[in-house]
């Protein structure tokens, strides 16, 4: 019972008013209104001062700031008194005078009288009081599903449609759960069964269905849109992934499986910490990889830290997207403007993921190592041997070597890549040619930009002069013909290289015979010197000429220039060095390490996926102040989102944790019963796909700036089912598509559409397009051209890449037999173009697509009439038909119906005149085909 004397305390008497008007407001005015008032530049705390609402309302911890009677218990008087942490009021200022303090407190102890009582601002930010972060709540009014959306209708006078038609209920739940359409007999059978037992054929569907394998590959495309899945790394290079796939087909499996989705997604952020040397359950750690990174190889520091912070935020990004629900990556820089997700909360999150790297490592069970280290360890232990004697012989040979080089003296100096000059005695030819023996870098091949003739004061080169260059290429650029050629060298430009190839020969033929004293190469890109040579430069060579291509004269070489390196040097006087027996058993010994390392490579390799690596970060995570990662603050450790503690127990680890132990916890706390968030926007996707748009109609946004939901209490009743039912999916799926509310038509009516166009309070089913995939996938199902089996494994491709230091993508113009697989299994590469399906809106998986576009342009229909895959499955549909009655095959395959009469006639002139492909292209571009109702 609530004490009188406080009941009446806390009424606002005329001495309290004029208490509040005198010693109080005066303060808030002058002190909290610049940061806690509806005029405040830039609300702090999500707070108001300037009502009576404000301060009861409370800011980001969701309480009111004042307690009645209470000042003890009333933040606003700690805050003044500095005794809360990071709190202090007014901030960055001396405290108030004790006297004000008290006046605060004796005015809290009359019970706080206020007579602002105009209401309070609507906040222009969520505070932790916002309704996606509070526990899931219980006690519902309604035992189904039906029951939430009627309670919202009848409010608006409305009321749901009939009962959908056999037909369409059949064509809409096999699209929903499998992506395909129903062949004819199975229309047909359910048609008969619906007619003799309505619910039990609904349900018998329904099973079926979420028992096909196709269901998996449907559902699991949907998750990878969400999860960023691509498969090249984005940025400038963007270079191909070949070997992330088994990510893909993980995600199909644990759908198919009915994996429980708590444990799903521990494997996405911790799989190969929980499921060691199991690579079915490791491979789901490739969430964390999936996405873009930049691998560019910039050298500036501070470039490399902001690199290596983008990657972590994509991370983060996707994380708090696919499980939260959450955009945790606008706390990178500053508090979340509209969320109350303060700074350190991002790094929190960021120290779970410090330790992982992009990149790709084998994926193998304990017997699969064990096996193949029994058939490769005796080769390589045989192969160690031999190297070793290669190794040591090689060795006497180099102190020989240096022996020989330290007594001899090289005259000139060595080559420099900026420009080295072979003078001759004057040599009249037609021909000069470039023998390169060895360049600077003895890793890889040589480079040139410029190599000049010189004929008095000219450079007769030049191909502006009529010269041309002979070279073999050391690279190729597909999608650049001419690039990395000898070309260049005499182009006058000092930018682009020849890539020295096999043979290192460089032939330059003049343009008539010229008398020649002098030859000039050069490595170096910039005008100005300034920019660096790239690659080796040629330092062990010879220069040859010729006046009839077949008469070669040598007229200099770098042999008594000083050797690039002591390496350098050894090789140049080896030769003078090396014995007969030397030399063969050299030859020997590379025959057998040949032969044997040919026998360790047919050892079946381990299977290397791009899963990532792992290892202890050498330093804890730091606040970046503004974001920058040059500019740390303190240090955070791996730990839960502050913003949730109040309805989900929180973790926190020490700053310097195990790498492993700090994703398996931040794995755990995503994916706990007591975290009501993420099975709120679990639920919410699986609404969305069966429905268009989710309860929350920003899947990916459950904050201040997301949607409302339109059924809150239906959402957290399917959390609770979800829960119950061991956060398995196919009995949410079930639940949902045996209710009133998914069976009914999708009929329009004038009094619904009226109140609610966009039918969100679902009085009638929302009629959708199908997405990109579905659309290729049911033209090649219609024209009986779809492969199903084998699943899995490496995709397919509708574009031709070519890769160099960067990639291009190029869409193919014909799609062949070897594409017409499930679009689940293309292999999507970010920034590629497919024809059909980036038409129809397949996402760039730039980012994460938790909501997929729905457009209509002209370029839709020009593709679906024009393109060769369009003509290429009219004619297979034209074959398959042929026969006794082409027209009604025809629509029953496309359409799982009879034509009318009216179509039958029509179809018939159309055949007679243009054909029976003519036709089948038509049914392939009608709206029917692509639309659910």
């Amino acid at each position: 019972m609530i004490p009188l004397l406080l009941i009446l305390a806390s009424t606002p008497g005329p001495s309290g008013i004029a208490f509040f008007e005198e010693k109080i407001r005066p303060v808030l005015a002058e002190h909290c209104y610049a940061c806690h008032s509806a005029g405040a530049k830039k609300l702090k705390g999500n707070l108001y001062l300037d009502s009576k609402a404000g301060w009861e309302k409370g800011g980001d911890h969701g309480e009111p700031v004042i307690v009645p009677g209470d000042p003890a218990k009333s933040l606003l008087v700690r805050t003044l008194r500095h005794l809360e942490a990071d709190l202090e009021m007014p901030p960055n200022k001396p405290k108030l005078p004790e006297a004000v303090i008290a006046d605060f407190v004796t005015w809290i102890r009359m019970g706080a009288p206020d007579p602002r009582d105009g209401a309070v601002i609507e906040a222009k930010r969520a505070d932790k009081a916002w309704w996606s972060l509070q526990p899931l709540a219980g006690g519902f009014a309604h035992g189904s599903i039906d029951g939430f959306v009627e309670e919202k209708l009848a409010a608006q006078k409305l009321a749901m449609n009939p009962a959908a038609d056999p037909r369409a209920l059949i064509r809409r739940m096999t699209y929903d759960l499998t992506g395909l359409p129903p062949s004819a007999a199975e229309t047909g059978a359910f048609v008969a069964a619906f007619a003799a037992d309505r619910d039990g054929a609904v349900a018998a569907l329904v099973d079926r269905l979420l028992a096909s394998p196709r269901y998996g590959e449907h559902w699991g495309r949907h998750w990878l849109d969400v999860v960023r899945f691509g498969e090249s790394n984005g940025f400038e290079r963007n270079f191909i992934i070949d070997d992330l796939w088994p990510f893909r087909d993980y995600v199909i499996r644990s759908f198919n499986e009915d994996k429980p989705f708590d444990r799903f997604i521990i494997e996405h952020l911790a799989g190969d910490v929980i499921g060691k040397d199991d690579p079915d359950v490791e491979v789901g750690s490739s969430f964390l990889v999936a996405g873009p990174y930049d691998d560019v190889g910039n050298q500036d520091v501070v470039a490399q830290k902001n690199i290596r912070a983008a990657t972590l935020d994509d991370m983060i990004t996707a994380t708090s997207g696919a499980f939260l629900g959450l955009t945790i990556n606008c706390a990178r820089c500053h508090n979340h403007k509209f969320d109350p997700i303060p700074t350190e909360d991002y790094y929190r999150i960021r120290a779970a993921f410090e330790g992982v790297r992009h990149g790709r490592r084998i994926l193998a069970s304990k017997e699969q190592r064990q096996s193949h280290e029994a058939a490769a360890k005796p080769l390589r232990e045989r192969i160690a041997k031999l190297t070793a004697e290669r190794d040591a012989l090689n060795g006497a040979l180099e102190r020989r070597a240096r022996e020989v080089l330290a007594r001899r003296v090289f005259p000139r100096p060595k080559v420099d890549p900026v420009g080295t000059e072979e003078r001759f005695a004057p040599v009249a030819a037609r021909q000069v040619r470039f023998v390169v023996e060895s360049a600077t870098d003895l890793r890889g091949g040589g480079r040139l930009t410029e190599f000049e003739v010189w004929s008095g004061d000219r450079n007769v080169a030049l191909a502006a002069a009529g010269a041309k260059a002979e070279g073999a290429r050391g690279a190729v650029a597909e999608d650049f013909p001419d690039a990395y050629g000898p070309q260049f060298c005499i182009d006058g430009e000092p930018g682009e290289q020849w890539f020295i190839g096999s043979p290192a020969v460089l032939t330059i033929t003049l343009a008539k015979e010229e008398v020649i004293d002098r030859i000039v190469f050069r490595n170096v890109k910039g005008k100005d010197l300034k920019d660096k040579s790239q690659g080796g430069t040629p330092c062990e060579y010879e220069v040859r000429v010729s006046r009839d291509g077949k008469s070669w004269k040598s007229v200099a070489s770098g042999e008594d220039r000083k050797p690039w390196s002591p390496a350098h040097g050894i090789e140049r006087v080896r030769p003078g060095v090396i014995l007969q027996e030397d030399s063969l058993r050299l030859a020997e010994l590379d025959r057998q390490i040949a032969e044997w390392q040919g026998r360790l490579n047919r050892v079946p390799p381990l299977p290397m996926v791009w899963a990532g690596n792992f290892a202890d970060p050498p330093e804890p995570t730091q606040v970046h102040k503004g974001g920058d990662p040059m500019k740390p603050l303190a240090v955070v450790a791996p730990a839960s989102l502050s913003v949730l503690e109040q309805g989900i127990r929180p973790y926190a680890l020490d700053p310097r944790a195990p790498e492993g132990e700090r994703r398996l916890a931040l794995a755990r706390w995503i994916a706990s019963s007591e975290n009501a968030l993420t099975a709120r926007v679990l639920v919410n996707r699986v609404w969305q796909y069966h429905f268009g748009t989710g309860i929350v109609e920003t899947p990916g946004d459950f904050g201040f700036l997301g949607g409302r939901p339109s059924h809150p209490e239906l959402l957290d009743f399917l959390a609770r089912r979800l829960l119950a039912n061991g956060w398995r999916l196919k009995a949410l799926h079930r639940e949902i598509l045996l209710s009133r509310v998914y069976r009914q038509s999708a009929d329009h009516r004038e009094d619904g559409a009226g109140v609610d166009k966009d039918a969100r309070l679902l009085w009638r089913f929302p009629p959708r397009r199908l997405a990109a995939e579905e659309i290729r996938d049911t033209m090649l199902s219609v024209a009986g051209k779809l492969r199903l089996e084998p699943m899995g494994g490496p995709g397919f491709r509708l574009y031709k890449v070519m890769q160099n230091n960067v990639s291009s993508y190029y869409p193919l113009d014909a799609h062949g037999p070897e594409t017409y697989r499930r679009a689940v299994y293309h292999q999507n590469a970010r920034a590629s173009v497919v024809d059909v399906l980036n038409d129809f809106d397949l996402p760039d998986i730039a980012f994460a697509a938790p909501k997929r576009a729905s457009t209509t342009t002209p370029l839709q229909a020009l593709t679906l009439m024009n393109h060769s895959f369009t003509g290429d499955m009219a004619a297979a549909l034209a074959e398959r038909v042929a026969g006794a009655d082409p027209v009604g095959s025809a629509y029953r395959l496309a359409f799982q119906r009879e034509p009318s009469a009216t179509e039958r006639e029509a179809a018939g002139r159309l055949v007679s005149e243009h054909g029976l492909r003519a036709l089948c292209r038509a049914l392939l571009n009608a709206n029917e085909l692509m639309y659910l109702d």
